[in-house]
């Protein structure tokens, strides 16, 4: 997993609530067992739209989508988190994200900022209006800013998250940091004390 400190660039508004994660990736994509290249199929319904926002080149690669509430709702697919990586996006921002989803953004190394919906409302009118916009997405001071400094909001993030993800630390990297103290315990270990090799 990536580790995620700073997240600078153009953003996507992608102005829709309650998206879920059948229209984020079809379900006939869930048979793949890659864990990458999903992106091209991602919203692809709504990519037969010429106006759909992902067809526009401007926010093409932008790194930041903001969206609407309750982003990610429905089944608990990881392959949504991974389309959603698949088009360049390192943070999402939005005033509400789906349990599930959010759980599984957080264990693929991508970032979750909740806002008010006044300050989702400004960031989305900004990003159509101006296209080329960028955005500094700060997690270790937990802001989210203009690059031109003119306007930021703080975010709030649980402790354990922020640290696994200033570090890139998936489950087995979190387990793999007591690997010195795993050996040594092993090392003083009584021979008398069962084991598993036999």
């Amino acid at each position: 997993m990536r580790a995620v400190r700073r997240v600078t660039g153009r953003a996507i508004p992608l102005n829709r609530a309650n998206v879920d994660t059948d229209q984020i990736i079809p379900a006939q994509y869930l048979k793949r067992i890659e864990r990458t290249g999903y992106g091209p199929f991602a919203f692809e319904a709504w990519r037969k739209d010429p106006a759909f926002v992902l067809n526009n080149p401007a926010y093409a690669g932008a790194p930041i989508l903001l969206t609407g509430a309750n982003f990610g709702s429905g089944s608990s697919r990881e392959h949504a988190v991974w389309a959603v990586e698949g088009l360049g996006v390192r943070a999402l921002i939005a005033p509400k994200f789906a349990d599930i989803f959010k759980n599984n953004c957080f264990q693929g190394g991508l970032l979750t900022i909740e806002l008010p919906q006044a300050d989702i409302d400004y960031l989305m009118a900004r990003a159509e209006e101006l296209p080329q916009s960028e955005l500094v997405v700060d997690l270790e001071s937990q802001t989210v800013r203009t690059a031109d400094g003119a306007w930021e909001r703080r975010f709030e993030i649980d402790a354990f998250r922020k640290y696994r993800l200033l570090r890139g630390l998936d489950d087995i990297s979190m387990t793999l940091e007591y690997e010195p103290d795993v050996a040594a315990f092993e090392a003083t270990r009584s021979e008398l004390l069962p084991t598993t090799t036999g």
